[in-house]
């Protein structure tokens, strides 16, 4: 009998590329969705797996939608992929983003407890609950100092999903996941703003891209490849929690300037009376300002990930580099400007 799978977050980058790697291992899918969301689907119809999938109406904040989604699905394994995941959002709209980050997987925990304990959990949790806690690399022992009520938010539920883990013998892990790109990325992370922006600024519908902290460093891997790290937790013969990184920091401001020279630019960063500018050399046309109004109220400085422990237990490491990352996710951009 092939395994079966329920996907919350499923019209996401991580889900729709889990879908397609779980498909790959004769799984049958099951995907949540909100009733909103039909407008999503752009992600697993590019894949070309829309077909593939069965998808279930499912409100994350009504537990007892969820009881009724995991009877009538009757899944195997649960990978809890949706989240209010914009961070700068989470400043703005931090009861929301604490209902659906923390209570949501709080209910999917409590209803597999009652409703059949066998059902494997992967919880995905995230590489800001470290914040700015003084270390130079995170590991699975690392301190966690949260700086945003989404990182506190995924820290409520990756603590409760360890306590049900003890308290209750459940098979729930969490993926301790560091920054993950690709093509589909959503349009309000920075990588994708940047290659989004840049490809609008090429095909003359933007003037300039605005930026916040630019030197900013974050650990990028790509999506792609952190999603057999999923899987592979839950086919462990014991549940527990991961880091997955590719343990290499790059800059904002890096990933800003590859970017603008797969666009034919060559960037050059310079002050000005109203702030830090990046001019394109050859044209002296402005490409980004940096605005006060994108920085956030408290930042991370610095994230880099040791996936140590993936690596020897689970198998896994990180196929593609960050030029590589960069360079797809501009080219898939100004694909879709047609450039």
């Amino acid at each position: 009998m092939p395994k079966v799978a329920l996907i919350t977050g499923i019209m996401g980058q991580d889900g729709a590329y889990l879908t397609r790697h779980l498909l790959n291992q004769g799984y049958i899918i099951w995907g949540a969705r909100r009733r909103s969301s039909q407008d999503s689907q752009w992600r697993l119809e590019e894949l070309g797996i829309l077909g593939d999938v069965q998808l279930i109406d499912l409100d994350l904040l009504e537990m007892s939608n969820i009881i009724e989604a995991i009877r009538k699905t009757e899944p195997d394994e649960i990978y809890n992929l949706a989240a209010q995941s914009y961070v700068a959002v989470s400043f703005s709209q931090p009861v929301y983003t604490s209902q659906v980050n923390a209570i949501s997987p709080t209910y999917l925990l409590e209803s597999i407890r009652v409703i059949n304990p066998k059902i494997k959990f992967y919880q995905a949790s995230t590489s800001e609950m470290f914040g700015n806690n003084g270390a130079e690399i995170q590991n699975e022992e690392s301190v966690f100092k949260p700086e945003s009520p989404y990182a506190i938010s995924k820290l409520f539920s990756h603590w409760m999903t360890v306590n049900y883990r003890k308290s209750h013998d459940l098979f729930a892990c969490s993926g301790i996941l560091f920054n993950h790109e690709s093509p589909f990325r959503g349009l309000d992370f920075v990588t994708r703003k940047i290659t989004s922006g840049f490809s609008m600024i090429k095909a003359n519908k933007l003037p300039f891209l605005e930026l916040g902290n630019v030197d900013a460093m974050r650990d990028w891997g790509h999506a792609a490849d952190y999603i057999s790290g999923m899987h592979a937790m839950l086919q462990q013969p014991t549940p527990d929690d991961y880091v997955l990184a590719t343990g290499k920091s790059h800059s904002v401001r890096e990933f800003a300037s590859l970017a603008a020279s797969v666009c034919g630019w060559n960037p050059e960063w310079i002050v000005k009376e109203k702030g830090e500018v990046c001019l394109d050399r050859k044209t002296g046309k402005e490409i980004i300002r940096i605005s006060p109004k994108f920085f956030r109220p408290v930042d991370i400085k610095v994230l880099k990930g040791d996936a140590t422990k993936a690596r020897e237990i689970l198998g896994w490491q990180p196929k593609r580099d960050f030029n590589g990352l960069v360079i797809e996710m501009m080219e898939a951009d100004l694909a879709r400007q047609k450039l």
